[in-house]
């Protein structure tokens, strides 16, 4: 068969496209042998240990920090986005009753793709800009809202409505659970929060920004998103990191267990990272926060990094391999009183708006994300073979 040379030279990528350069962005990067990551221009942990979620997420959909009146009348305008059309309301039970087993972040895809179609978005690609962050926002102030509807009637229990007067941590815990949190508590999953609102091009930030290019809507954008972000490759691992604590159970179990993993080749759940060559900054960060609270899971958690450290020196040497922000995510969010069902959730709450940020962006760009894929399978052939 006729060879086509007249298609676009192909260049071979490496699989995962590791390395490969497919944009620019101005959202923000990661360093990962220097073990740094930014939003904007500003380090990403410094703005979690000094700033509130609404100016991080303020700074990544409008491009600045804002100013003590900016900051008031952005909370006060997301606040007010909180509560849930009635078409998405009515059909919360059903969504909650199909996704009991798959949980929380499963329903989120369904009630997002609603949410779209009640709220009349269209696509990016028929709108400006001024409507398209309006869109981000609008969709974004609803997610804490969507998850823990439907955490909540998945327990048998009624949604809880959200509160203006509370910021945006503090309301998901108090709709989570029912009870204002303590400022402590609230604070500590806030940092959270911030701490992984962006991350570089990782898995589900691409797929939002591959669905924006087409010029979807953003609720399309997001909800292909989420459905990256429930693969267990790339979402589920803070609660998967507590398993490994559990699964150690006790400090003298910590050295055997540990060594039968690293000989047998396993994976330690809550340890590496795909880019960070050194210690993941947030881990560092999250170590402190729970540092602060104190107790017998922290001690533990705290001896069985030290240990696996130490052990792979001993038996990996030359082989690195940290905390990441799974580790001690999990250990935060427990102490908080979160449930391990609601740990990538949690996570998703935050990520919606690094997501948002990356749409706008590529909304900008009108060309489509369109690579190709290398044919191996049979030769074509000139017909196709007549039924016997």
């Amino acid at each position: 068969m006729a060879i086509d040379r007249t298609a676009t030279p192909l260049i071979d990528a490496p699989r995962g496209l590791a390395g490969v350069v497919v944009t620019e962005t101005r959202v923000g990067d990661v360093r990962g042998r220097e073990g740094f990551y930014h939003y904007r221009q500003y380090p990403a942990v410094e703005l979690a240990r000094t700033r509130g979620f609404e100016d991080v997420w303020h700074l990544l959909v409008h491009g600045a920090l804002p100013g003590p009146r900016g900051r008031a009348a952005f909370t006060a305008e997301t606040a007010a986005l909180r509560r849930l059309p009635g078409e998405v309301r009515t059909a919360l039970p059903a969504i909650a009753a199909a996704s009991r087993v798959s949980g929380p972040l499963a329903g989120l895809r369904t009630a997002l793709s609603l949410l779209g179609a009640a709220r009349g978005l269209r696509p990016v690609y028929d709108i400006d800009a001024d409507r398209r962050r309006a869109d981000t926002v609008a969709v974004c102030a609803v997610v804490p809202t969507l998850l823990t509807a439907l955490h909540r009637l998945g327990q048998g229990l009624d949604p809880i409505e959200p509160r203006e007067d509370l910021s945006y941590a503090a309301n998901y815990l108090y709709m989570l659970t029912g009870s204002e949190p303590d400022p402590r508590r609230a604070r500590a999953v806030e940092q959270y929060l911030i701490s992984t609102i962006d991350h570089g091009f990782n898995a589900s930030t691409f797929t939002a920004r591959v669905i924006a290019s087409t010029g979807a809507d953003v609720a399309a954008c997001l909800t292909g998103a989420v459905g990256a972000l429930s693969g267990p490759l790339h979402g589920g691992a803070p609660s998967r990191a507590l398993d490994t604590l559990d699964a150690i159970g006790t400090p003298e179990r910590i050295d055997p267990w540990i060594r039968e993993r690293v000989l047998a080749g396993d994976r330690i759940m809550g340890f590496g990272h795909a880019v960070y060559r050194t210690e993941d900054p947030r881990s560092r960060m999250l170590r402190e926060t729970a540092l602060s609270f104190g107790g017998p899971r922290v001690d533990f958690a705290v001896e069985v990094e030290r240990r696996v450290e130490a052990i792979l020196a001993e038996l990996k040497p030359g082989r690195e391999l940290h905390t990441n922000v799974e580790f001690y995510a999990g250990v935060v969010m427990e102490l908080c009183g979160l449930p391990r069902e609601m740990f990538t959730p949690t996570f998703a709450a935050a990520r919606v708006v690094g997501w948002s940020a990356n749409i706008l962006e590529q909304a900008d760009d009108p060309k489509i994300i369109r690579p190709v894929a290398r044919y191996v399978g049979p030769e074509p052939q000139p017909s196709v073979p007549v039924p016997a």
